[in-house]
């Protein structure tokens, strides 16, 4: 059976894209991401789906993308920030090196965009961007087998930092 060799997991603007190539590149392993096999899929941009078919749709084509992902897999995989919310994909991470990429709403904003005063818009973006952090964050930590605060490192300390977490732990699991 093939299995990831990791599964990056976190809010949006945590470095989950950022982060998953080079740390495949670390561990000699391909990467793939999710959210471009939704885009593949879907022949538009993930943003585009949400507007032209709405989030049900979206979360269909992203349950399809993760649940194919998680069993072909066997390099670095990203997931959708929002896949992890699916009960039905959640024991497919049971028994995976699951990473959750760590951020405070002050670095998600700022990485966002939505950090600088502008004209107020309707729907309030950091409002519903704060309330879906409180609402999955302990779903990210109960899965997580590793977490990484990457507020103030870059991608390649956060790549570095779980490639030596995940060879640590590959290494203690060996018979001696």
């Amino acid at each position: 059976m093939t299995a990831p060799a990791a599964v990056l997991i976190g809010p949006p603007g945590a470095g989950k894209s950022a982060v998953g190539p080079l740390l495949a590149e670390l561990l000699g392993v391909s990467f793939r991401d999710t959210d471009t096999d939704v885009a593949e899929a879907a022949g538009q941009p993930v943003s585009d789906i949400f507007i032209t078919r709405g989030e049900p749709a979206f979360r269909e084509l992203e349950r399809a993308a993760a649940a194919s992902a998680l069993r072909e897999h066997d390099g670095v995989l990203v997931l959708g920030s929002g896949a992890v919310l699916d009960p039905d994909l959640q024991p497919l991470l049971d028994g995976l090196p699951v990473v959750y990429l760590a951020a405070d709403f002050a670095t998600v904003a700022r990485r966002l965009g939505l950090d600088r005063p502008r004209v107020v818009v309707p729907g309030n973006p950091r409002g519903r961007l704060r309330a879906m952090l409180e609402e999955r964050r302990p779903l990210y930590e109960r899965l997580a087998t590793v977490t990484v605060k990457t507020d103030d490192l870059d991608p390649d300390e956060v790549a570095a930092q779980i490639a030596a977490t995940l060879t640590d732990a590959t290494t203690s699991e060996q018979p001696r």
